[in-house]
């Protein structure tokens, strides 16, 4: 299949190999689905306000109940949402769950604090 191509284009895709070099560039769909995932967890407002306030200071679930003002079962759940997406993670102490942020977690906000 012939596809007309503007010539500078044309030009840098065949420093990148053609088509199949740019393929090779390209997530896997794995990949994709994985960061996707990443993104839609932070893309809601209540995930991304724990998130953002998890990477100032470690907390646990009675103070950011206290901060986003919901209750416990809406809460766990986008806790639930933000540790199953390798964001935070939360580390007994005592009787308490303190959650941190991952690695993960503190990129995600960097990204937040640029857009």
């Amino acid at each position: 299949m012939d596809i007309e191509i503007p010539e500078p284009i044309r030009k840098q895709c065949e420093c990148l190999g053609g088509v199949n070099g740019l393929k090779k560039l390209m997530l896997s769909k794995r990949d994709a689905s994985k960061k996707g995932k990443v993104l839609e967890a932070v893309a809601n407002p209540t995930r991304m306000t724990i998130l953002c306030i998890i990477v100032k200071q470690p907390l646990c679930v009675c103070i950011i109940k206290e901060l986003v003002g919901m209750p416990d079962s809406k809460l766990s759940y986008h806790l639930n949402i933000l540790k199953e997406t390798g964001l935070i993670q939360g580390k007994r102490q005592g009787s308490w769950i303190i959650y941190y942020p991952t690695k993960k977690g503190q990129a995600a906000t960097e990204l937040i604090k640029n857009l």
